[in-house]
């Protein structure tokens, strides 16, 4: 048995979307640095051994894992002809390892780096249509990570956080509450052991998120798969990271998706506004930021703005290299 097939019969799981057929979905494990990371390779119902899809990798709000947003949104791009991964960071989920549930822009963005080089390696990718979606916190994880790798043909983000100095001082408190939380930070980081803070809680005041919506409610975010903690050693580098930096020398086709219903929507207007010709943001009215995550028509429409965008980039990629026009979500 070849090894597509044996993939294909032994690790095969089904995912469902509302609205969409069931979509196939891999266990699959990487390497990232000196670490294992494990993730869902999802991949089209129709899917045969042998087919080179485009494939989008695939990543969630911070503190999140596989499980939630990601795999959700993962999902739906496979159920429009993409295979799409969505991975537990280092320290999160099943990638257990490493300090635990630090939510450091560099090391998540790495870990997107490992993941592009996982796709180039696996049978059922065209390693020349390879894209990036961010979504929420990851949207500058993945905007750094796409800029980074001159494979990666396109970029879309969707409700995403897209914070510099002043949108922070801005949303934590001012110059004084972002000092107070990066001395936190810098005694959590000097501590024997790490301190863990409850990430989202509907009765913890003291949570990083209290009262949140999605992340707080068992029907949505609160799954049994989230670790809901927060390494308190993650405050100086998530304040003190400039998200809106890359916009300036993006050079690849990108698509925001945002609403100004969602957060923080000046951080996505200014890294629109930075981008060249290459760039452009569609505004939902009405939709929050917790509904991009799970809402079903506020998905749909999401994900479908986004496989229009790559759609465009990987067909006219196959077009100019053949002169023959590609069917949306690659060849059979």
């Amino acid at each position: 048995m070849d090894r597509p097939t044996a993939l294909l019969t032994t690790a095969l799981l089904f995912a469902t979307t509302p609205g969409l057929e069931a979509q196939m979905r891999l266990d699959v494990t990487f390497p990232s640095q000196d670490q294992t990371l494990a993730g869902h390779l999802y991949l089209p119902a129709d899917f045969e051994p042998g087919d080179r899809l485009p494939a989008v990798v695939v990543t969630g709000a911070w503190t999140t894992v596989k499980e939630q947003m990601a795999g959700r949104y993962a999902s739906e791009l496979a159920g429009r002809g993409y295979a799409a991964p969505a991975f537990d960071s280092r320290g999160w989920g099943a990638s257990a390892g490493g300090v635990p549930f630090l939510e450091s822009p560099e090391r998540k963005t790495a870990d997107i780096a490992a993941a592009f080089a996982f796709l180039r390696s696996r049978p059922e990718v065209d390693p020349a249509a390879l894209l990036g979606l961010g979504i929420c916190a990851s949207a500058g994880y993945m905007s750094d990570a796409v800029q980074a790798d001159a494979s990666v043909r396109g970029l879309a983000l969707v409700a995403p956080w897209l914070h510099d100095a002043a949108i922070v001082e801005a949303t934590y408190g001012g110059r004084d509450g972002v000092r107070a939380l990066i001395e936190i930070g810098r005694e959590a980081e000097a501590a024997e052991t790490p301190v863990l803070l409850e990430a989202a809680s509907a009765t913890n005041e003291d949570a990083v998120m209290f009262g949140a919506p999605y992340y707080t409610e068992p029907d949505r975010g609160l799954i049994p798969e989230y670790d809901n903690r927060f390494n308190a050693a993650s405050w100086e580098p998530w304040l003190t990271y400039d998200a809106l930096e890359t916009a300036g020398v993006m050079d690849r086709p990108t698509l925001l998706v945002h609403s100004e219903a969602a957060a923080i929507p000046q951080g996505a207007r200014a890294y629109a506004e930075r981008l060249g010709a290459d760039g452009g943001i569609l505004w939902l009215d009405g939709v929050s930021q917790f509904d991009f995550y799970d809402d079903p028509e506020s998905v749909r429409t999401a994900a479908d703005a986004v496989v229009r965008h790559f759609d465009a980039i990987v067909g006219r990629r196959h077009e100019e290299e053949t002169g023959e026009p590609r069917r949306p979500g690659g060849p059979r």
